[in-house]
């Protein structure tokens, strides 16, 4: 919880201001109690100010011996409220963010400045309070201030920590999802070319080749289905003892790598090599069919 160790580290401050000689106070006890019981009968209106006091101290107060000076005091108030209104405007920011972000950063997602706040409103009035309360109020908007900053940075490590879960969670979703996505369109491809590695697909994509490449139509294919009927029955698969591969029986079969690395699983590769030998030999399937009729090879 946000709040849960604000009494230990008020403590923790308390001991650590009675060891160090941040502000040496060592003004009477006496005083200070009369200054405070006068101020409390009296009223602040009824005191000097800030700015009369720090005069009036100049001219006619003794030097207390390790007293801090009252202008120093002063100033050391005005760092103490600076640095007050920036711990209040940087918890009330991050409060915002948090609001904004929608998640959940399983903590208390408010912090609590009201007792700051309330230092804040008494510094600001500080020319109208007695100089030596004016550090008192000091000290305890130092320790307010350093809880709220601690309270701030508890909830702003709660929040990167909630936006890194997230970030890591949206990452695995996207990754899911190409996964997916590649596997579905493996599995597409995969059925394309069972399809296509058919003595149907074959002549579908001889048809296709035939067409759009050499310009030839219907009668060519008929040739052409004559002579592959033949030479493999459109079989990708088709193998012969003399070392004749695939659907144009090549030899060797390897020479069908120079329509793609994939000759020996892809019926239209082998196709596609197949129709490029017919063009470049014989011109077209039906010279190659007539070849093959007197010769039995082609």
């Amino acid at each position: 919880m946000l709040h849960k160790t604000r009494a230990l580290r008020r403590a923790s401050a308390a001991a650590s201001a009675r060891n160090a000689a941040h502000r040496p106070m060592t003004i009477l006890g006496v005083a200070s109690a009369t200054l405070v019981g006068i101020t409390l009968s009296v009223g602040l209106a009824s005191t000097p100010a800030v700015g009369a006091m720090n005069a009036a101290s100049a001219v006619t107060a003794p030097a207390l011996a390790g007293a801090e000076p009252l202008a120093q005091i002063t100033e050391d108030a005005s760092a103490t409220l600076a640095q007050a209104k920036d711990a209040v405007a940087a918890a009330e920011t991050l409060e915002s963010e948090v609001v904004a972000s929608g998640l959940d950063v399983g903590v208390v997602t408010t912090i609590d400045t009201s007792d700051l706040v309330s230092d804040i409103d008494k510094l600001d009035d500080s020319d109208v309070t007695p100089v030596l309360l004016v550090g008192v109020l000091a000290d305890k908007a130092e320790e307010e201030t350093a809880d709220v900053v601690a309270d701030t940075a508890e909830l702003r490590s709660a929040l990167t920590a909630a936006q890194q879960k997230q970030a890591e969670e949206e990452a695995a979703r996207i990754a899911a999802e190409q996964a997916a996505a590649q596997a579905a369109a493996e599995q597409q491809a995969a059925a394309a070319l069972a399809a296509a590695n058919t003595p149907e697909g074959a002549k579908a994509s001889a048809q296709q080749i035939m067409s759009s490449t050499y310009g030839w139509g219907g009668d060519q294919f008929s040739c052409l289905n004559s002579l592959w009927n033949k030479e493999s029955g459109w079989n990708y698969q088709a193998y012969n003892p003399s070392g004749a591969t695939g659907i144009p029986q090549a030899l060797p079969g390897s020479k069908m790598a120079s329509a793609g690395s994939d000759w020996q699983t892809n019926a239209a590769t082998q196709v596609a090599w197949g129709l490029g030998y017919i063009s470049s030999v014989y011109g077209t399937p039906c010279s190659a069919w007539a070849h093959s009729q007197a010769m039995n090879w082609y």
